[in-house]
């Protein structure tokens, strides 16, 4: 099944796919990632996202906040990817919160030099530098060490094209009173990637389990 037309399903019914990946199993094994398959009905392949075994897309994605850009596959550390927009007040917070648990475990324990975090907007409309700068604080992220980058793709355009065509996540704006005035209906996900570019795990879903992506990273770590 080719993912978009997965994803147009998944959208039409309603259905989610549940935490893919949260839980291991002993599939086939597979020498580009560490964790064991993913205890599911599917293949990653009929996924509307990458998950277990699969590359990270080669994207390359600006990072206002550092004046770089940031290549996916060029990440030398696991890395930990979420979608997200600053003026949601229901699962982004909750999924920006969870990447910032995960750097303050890391920060904690040391091995803050070993993983590094690459939330993406998909409103590059209203998320400039400015805007990233303050919700950097408002959610309390450390970006003293220097493994956090936010992204912003340089239009909207360019957001559909990477973060629904590319990664498969769909977002659709609903209310909009006016010009800049607007929310987005959108799917969750966060990707669990391994040094080597290759996805461990794609956890989807509202509630993702924050101690089950520090132990996977754990892992994948090791």
């Amino acid at each position: 099944m080719h993912r978009r037309t997965y994803l147009r399903s998944v959208a039409a019914t309603g259905a989610a796919v549940s935490a893919a990946g949260c839980l291991g199993s002993l599939g086939d094994s597979n020498p580009n990632v560490a964790l064991s398959e993913p205890d599911r009905n599917v293949e990653s392949s009929d996924l509307p996202y990458p998950a277990w075994g699969e590359k990270i897309p080669d994207v390359t994605i600006p990072a206002p906040l550092e004046d770089r850009a940031v290549s996916f596959r060029d990440v030398e550390t696991p890395s930990i990817v979420t979608f997200f927009y600053t003026h949601c007040m229901t699962i982004c917070p909750v999924l920006i919160s969870t990447l910032r648990n995960v750097q303050t475990h890391a920060t904690k324990n040391g091995y803050a030099k070993d993983v590094t975090f690459l939330p993406t907007t998909f409103d590059p409309r209203r998320d400039d530098a400015e805007q990233l700068r303050a919700y950097t604080d408002k959610m309390n992220v450390d970006q003293s060490i220097d493994d956090w980058s936010f992204l912003r793709p340089k239009s909207e355009d360019r957001a559909k094209r990477v973060i629904t065509d590319t990664f498969g996540v769909q977002f659709e704006k609903t209310k909009q009173k006016s010009k800049d005035d607007y929310m987005f209906s959108h799917s969750a996900l966060i990707l669990l990637v391994n040094e080597k570019g290759y996805v461990e795990r794609a956890y989807h879903g509202s509630s993702p389990k924050q101690q089950q992506i520090i132990d996977d990273l754990e892992t994948v770590r090791g």
